[in-house]
């Protein structure tokens, strides 16, 4: 017997034999249905036999027997049914369990999410690929798929998503490219900081997704539900197929609020925001203006994030208020990182360390947060130092910014596209698939080890690209991501360190010493920073001009 758990209300197995029924009623099973017809094959028990062992054992025992390879909308309508009128927990089994898991899948299809589906039978060891269109479909086999089919689909309006829409149209401006995304507005969220700390305001950091679609490329506005890499398909919410002859995948990634026990209830309130979201983001400097004394926390959850230096940034211009105001003595600052660093390059660290000091700030390593009480004004954190015991400690504040925890996005998990961790697996110079030679990926969503910025995003769309057009011609990939990312630490209002580095801790500054020394606070980067880099974005980089983004060359082998 090999059970393989799929949720709390049902467990799916390979056969069973008539000895194992008292065993599963040890295990709180109450119930049993067998998927497999009787004499498929010449060792299997029959039916009648589970049912007496079953029956002997307590358990109540259906027969639902469905041919391999052919399981029918109404099979899984009749094991819907019988989850609903059996108590459970259930015990499902057939030869190898994929009947069983595949029956539970379809039953689920109108109630709970595609994601989660593939998800929890992933986790237990069973593929639904092939039945992902039915899944999508409510449960029910599509009778009209209406394919639609393009060159090139990209998945994923944001900076990445539209930026190589355009940098693609600007190289081979025949090409058919549609943009998948449900989004209306498309959002600036490197200017999310700055609103947090009071020069921008909101509404400059957001325009419609519609004035930003390249000319000549098709945009459905449709939530991506599953992929078929095999059969070059996209499947999308409501059961439409998208087929392609390449594909591009740069959906962003998930900001996991539900992480974080008694965050999502308190967000906006009781001194609780996130620059890490366009509605809170004013909030923020709401707070900040607002408090005279008391604890303010900042916290950074374990890597990968976007912006890795953003939790801090919120902290340095905070701090940076408060001392100009004259706040700073009355106001306990605490960072609380899940990490062990205050930033992953040394060469940014000594300079950093300087602004701790000066806004008296404590550093606190190995902290992650894992919950907020915000009525009460606490927040609990998981402490994990290297060779000590792990321990939960409760902090109280007045005023939290918290950085959310992040992970891939739930389609993307479960897809055939994902590795072990969730991410899209691509070759981390080419950003080519490393399994499906036709797909490429770029931004916050793939596993490449670099920085998920912005700034990343600009330099990778030419080079994918650059990459997909040598591949229509027959041609090997050429240009070559090197990991650049820049974070502009927003260390005072009217200074910025201008972190810019590469694969391995690489600096990779985009100007001279003598024009901007990154490893310093400097006015030229924070006039860079707010003034000049949000054309570069919007009219530039979203438009396929590649303003110091040039795609570096190898010779094809």
């Amino acid at each position: 017997m090999d059970p393989k758990p799929i949720s709390d209300e049902i467990t799916v197995s390979p056969q069973i034999a008539p000895s194992d029924v008292a065993e599963i009623a040890a295990k709180g099973y109450r119930a049993i249905i067998c998927n497999r017809p009787d004499g498929e094959g010449a060792d299997q028990p029959s039916f009648e036999e589970i049912e007496a062992a079953a029956k002997a054992a307590g358990l109540e025992a259906r027969y639902l027997p469905v041919t391999s390879g052919k399981v029918r909308d109404e099979d899984a309508e009749d094991f819907g049914r019988a989850l609903m009128e059996l108590p459970g927990p259930v015990f499902a089994y057939c030869r190898t369990g994929t009947r069983s898991a595949t029956l539970w899948s379809l039953s689920q299809a109108q109630t709970r999410d595609t994601a989660d589906i593939l998800a929890k039978t992933k986790s237990a060891g069973y593929d639904m690929a092939g039945v992902v269109r039915r899944i999508v479909n409510g449960g029910k086999t599509p009778t009209d798929t209406g394919d639609a089919k393009f060159d090139v689909v990209i998945v994923g309006a944001g900076a990445g998503g539209i930026a190589v829409a355009a940098s693609l149209k600007s190289r081979k401006p025949g090409l058919s490219i549609t943009l998948l995304d449900p989004a209306d507005i498309h959002y600036y969220q490197p200017g999310w900081t700055m609103v947090g700390g009071g020069i921008f305001d909101a509404e400059t950091t957001a325009k419609t997704m519609g004035s930003l679609i390249p000319q000549g490329v098709h945009w459905i506005k449709s939530a991506v539900a599953a992929f078929e890499p095999k059969d070059n398909a996209v499947v999308l919410d409501g059961c439409r197929v998208v087929k392609y002859d390449r594909l591009i995948v740069c959906p962003g990634l998930k900001l996991d609020w539900n992480a974080v026990d008694g965050l999502v209830e308190t967000l906006g309130k009781n001194g609780v925001t996130s620059n890490y979201r366009y509605d809170l983001a004013p909030y923020t400097w709401e707070l900040v203006r607002g408090l005279k004394e008391g604890r303010a926390l900042f916290t950074q959850p374990p890597m990968p994030i976007k912006c890795a230096g953003a939790p801090q940034k919120a902290m340095y211009l905070s701090g940076d208020h408060w001392f100009r105001t004259g706040r700073l003595k009355n106001i306990d600052i605490q960072f609380m990182n899940a990490g062990g660093v205050l930033f992953g390059v040394k060469d940014y660290v000594p300079a950093l360390e300087e602004y701790v000091k000066k806004y008296g700030a404590d550093l606190n390593f190995f902290h992650n947060l894992v919950a907020v009480d915000g009525p009460a004004k606490t927040a609990t954190f998981e402490v994990k130092k290297p060779d000590a015991d792990p321990q939960t400690v409760t902090v109280e504040f007045d005023m939290m910014h918290v950085c959310p925890p992040q992970t891939a996005p739930d389609f993307i998990c479960v897809s055939p596209l994902a590795d072990a961790a969730g991410w899209v697996d691509v070759d981390q110079n080419t950003l080519r698939h490393a399994t499906y030679d036709n797909i490429w990926a770029l931004g916050d969503v793939t596993n490449t080890p670099n920085a998920k910025t912005a700034a990343a995003a600009r330099i990778q769309a030419p080079i994918v690209a650059e990459n997909v057009v040598a591949d229509i011609r027959g041609r090997s990939p050429s240009a070559m991501y090197n990991g650049y990312g820049s974070c502009p630490l927003t260390v005072e209002r009217g200074k910025i360190v201008l972190a810019e580095f590469g694969y391995g801790g690489t600096l990779l500054p985009s100007f001279p010493k003598w024009v901007i020394d990154g490893t310093q606070p400097t006015r030229a980067a924070w006039l860079l920073k707010e003034q000049i880099l949000p054309p570069v974005y919007w009219k530039a980089m979203l438009r396929g001009k590649e303003w110091m983004a040039k795609p570096e060359k190898v010779s094809a082998s």
